[in-house]
């Protein structure tokens, strides 16, 4: 996590935007800013709202077809939608080729600045919000048409505008170095890691009740800090068979359908990670607001879709990474876990202490899987090596190896989001806040804003 941005923060956004209500989406407004006042997060809030831009509106929803027919080339690529139902037959009608879809795309940012001027306004971040979206949707539509991506790194930062660190395993050394004296042993590392972990699986009959406690709790810290839609929801499934271990399936109308995989092991500090990154205050929370103070309050309807291979996604995954320490700081997880968790799983809590220091050793290896990823992905070694290198080098069982594979076959790159992701967006929450309710103040407001990785630095 080092050689991270050194974000400075000129103004803040949405402020103005009221508590979920419901409204319709607002019609005319004045893009006045007043002098801006300080927030506890040390980053002044822009008191302004925004006047309807009838070219850009009719941008947005030009970019929100070019979405969803694209999204006919790609099972994969649009994560949800709930914009008006003719929008998604006529795109389903749609003939048109990847190649003829990135020609659109390329002619749409032709109407937009070339360069957006940093500044706080919404319309400015709006404009650099489409801009960059647009740009990534031209570069998945190429990549579909003739596998354009050259390698990890131009990949990572054609869809998802950034450029995560290049790293070397040798950099974790002396994280496997900590783990191998903390499980010491003859066997390979990554087995006496699952041994250990082994310990603290969930048993399968346990699991709906020790989920539930756990989104619970989740939910119940984000409500004091954020204002959810009063009608938010979200349904619980539990499925086998896929790449990943957790999904947020946004609905519409502040609804999600969140799935666990049970086909692997899921270890009881899962709860509580998957609890906060698919629910609250993760890609659940997030969605809701931005459905709320972008679609229904200011009538954006760009924001009604959410093409998974973009920009956007390595802020809703860095948020949803960054939540879970949000949400429980220091050792409330842990606390939490022992008291509440343990015990509806039939586990001993003894060790608890022992198990989350194991586990602080597992995050630091997290960005050595963008390695393997890298590797793999630049073909640089096969599958059979990725599966070993995940074990040797992030201590993964040989089943969650292959599956790591399997996602990195399915989604690339996106990899980054979840690391790198959290990286960029801990730098910008912690950049100028030292308190607790400062860092949920401006958490709060990037959930429901048009802030992409470029203008973290705005």
């Amino acid at each position: 996590m080092k050689n991270l941005i050194c974000v400075t923060i000129l103004c803040g956004i949405l402020g103005l935007l009221i508590a979920c209500d419901n409204k319709p989406p607002a019609q005319s407004t004045s893009a006045v800013q007043e002098p801006a006042a300080e927030s506890q997060g040390g980053e002044p809030e822009v008191q302004a709202t925004t006047e309807s831009d009838p070219a850009l509106d009719k941008l947005a929803e030009h970019y929100v077809r070019l979405v969803l027919t694209l999204g006919k080339h790609d099972k994969s690529y649009v994560d949800a939608y709930y914009g008006p139902a003719e929008w998604k037959a006529e795109a389903e009608a749609d003939t048109a080729s990847p190649a003829e879809l990135a020609n659109r795309a390329e002619r749409l940012l032709a109407q937009l600045p070339q360069t957006i001027a940093p500044a706080g306004d919404l319309n400015t971040l709006r404009k650099q919000y489409l801009k960059t979206q647009l740009g990534a949707v031209a570069s998945h539509a190429h990549h579909i048409a003739d596998a354009s991506f050259r390698n990890f790194q131009e990949e990572a930062k054609a869809l998802y505008d950034t450029e995560p660190p290049v790293q070397q395993y040798s950099d974790f050394d002396s994280v496997l170095a900590a783990l191998d004296a903390e499980l010491p042993g003859d066997e390979p590392l990554h087995t006496r890691v699952q041994t250990f972990r082994a310990q603290y699986q969930i048993p399968e009959d346990k699991l709906d009740s020790v989920f539930k406690a756990a989104i619970e709790a989740c939910k119940a810290r984000t409500q004091e800090r954020v204002a959810l839609p009063a009608a938010e929801s979200f349904r619980l499934e539990y499925v086998k068979d896929k790449p990943w271990s957790g999904y947020n399936w946004y609905q519409g109308d502040a609804h999600s359908l969140i799935q666990i995989n049970a086909g692997l092991p899921i270890h009881i500090d899962r709860a509580v990670d998957l609890g906060c990154h698919e629910g609250y205050p993760g890609h659940h929370t997030y969605n809701a607001l931005l459905e709320q103070k972008l679609v229904k309050d200011l009538g954006w309807v760009e924001y009604s879709v959410y093409p998974l291979f973009s920009p956007q996604s390595l802020i809703a995954e860095g948020t949803a990474n960054y939540g879970i320490e949000l949400a429980f700081p220091g050792e409330e997880k842990t606390r939490f876990e022992q008291e509440t968790l343990y015990p509806l799983a039939g586990l001993d809590p003894a060790t608890a202490e022992k198990y989350q220091r194991v586990l602080d050793l597992l995050a630091q290896l997290k960005f050595a899987e963008n390695i393997v990823a890298r590797e793999y992905i630049d073909g640089e070694i096969d599958r059979a090596e990725a599966v070993k290198r995940f074990q040797k080098y992030t201590a993964m069982s040989p089943e969650k190896a292959e599956q790591r594979v399997n996602f990195v076959d399915t989604y690339g790159a996106y990899v980054i989001n979840y690391n790198w992701g959290k990286a960029l967006v801990k730098e910008y929450i912690e950049a100028d806040t030292d308190t607790t309710e400062a860092r949920w103040e401006k958490f709060g407001r990037l959930l429901s804003s048009p802030r992409l990785p470029s203008s973290l630095n705005w």
